[in-house]
């Protein structure tokens, strides 16, 4: 496997792009988990399948177009983003109804632009259930970037995510800009289920995001321990799941998925066990 890593470009780039969302994916999942936002990574999976689906129907309809599907799907997602945030605003009792409304808004859209592109076919495949073979040269740069940015932001907007995440309120009175920070985000979040879609598939993608998380929490001792062993659990999973999919010829989003709930039951009953012996 490793020859054939040096020698194809798809492959490597493929398994670099498995190792950048295996860390980006669990980081921001931390956040997400503890601020109980779990859902908000379906709602936004659903508005990035509808961006993907638009870009296939512009390729299909409109052959001088050319929008790759990748960058169509960050649109939609981090627009979503935003609309979620403008809901959560109108909605200041209930802000938990704009991820639902958002969800419903992307699955209407997607199935309205996968009938406009002629139904479903081997790319949009590879993109509902991960592929190991889908990740361009474009689209790893793309990721790079991407997850980059998410672990600049997050390294100097660490405090303030944290005192967030914990104590909304407290944060806005110390002198915290909190709907900036939120947006700011929610917006990274977008960025990061859409650029993992490739390798984990939108039915799949929020998984990555809250398993390895799920599990880190079972035994970790503080938050930043909690953090690093998600983004390990987050890495052996997604290393795993690609190894499977190269393979077996499988895609390699559901051996992900797999993988990452035997390392939560593995954690569970690890804690079960310490309680057990004290």
């Amino acid at each position: 496997m490793i020859a054939d890593l040096i020698q194809f470009d798809f492959l490597r780039n493929t398994f670099l792009t498995g190792i950048l969302i295996g860390i980006i994916a669990p980081l921001l999942g931390t956040f997400i988990v503890v601020r109980r936002l779990s859902l908000i990574a379906d709602a936004l999976s659903h508005v990035t399948l509808a961006g993907i689906a638009f870009g296939l129907f512009l390729e299909k309809k409109f052959t001088f177009i050319l929008l790759p599907p990748l960058y169509s799907g960050l649109a939609f997602s981090v627009l979503g983003s935003i609309f979620i945030e403008k809901l959560r605003s109108v909605y200041k009792s209930y802000q938990e109804i704009a991820i639902p409304i958002i969800l419903s808004g992307g699955v209407g859209l997607s199935v309205i632009f996968i009938a406009l592109a002629d139904g479903f076919n081997t790319e949009l495949m590879n993109f509902l259930f991960g592929s190991a073979s889908a990740v361009s040269q474009g689209d790893f740069i793309t990721i790079l970037a991407i997850s980059i940015l998410v672990v600049l932001i997050i390294y100097l907007f660490y405090k303030e995510l944290f005192t967030l995440s914990f104590d909304e309120e407290y944060a806005s009175v110390s002198g915290i800009h909190a709907k900036q920070i939120h947006l700011l985000f929610i917006i990274l979040t977008a960025l990061v289920i859409a650029a993992s879609i490739q390798i984990v598939g939108v039915l799949l993608v929020s998984a990555l995001m809250t398993l390895p998380v799920a599990a880190s929490m079972r035994i970790a001792k503080g938050f930043k321990q909690m953090m690093f062993l998600s983004i390990a659990f987050g890495e052996l999973a997604v290393m795993i799941g690609l190894t499977s999919g190269y393979y077996l010829n499988i895609p390699p989003g559901g051996t992900i998925v797999v993988v990452a709930i035997l390392i939560l039951l593995i954690t569970i009953g690890m804690k079960k066990l310490r309680i057990r012996k004290a």
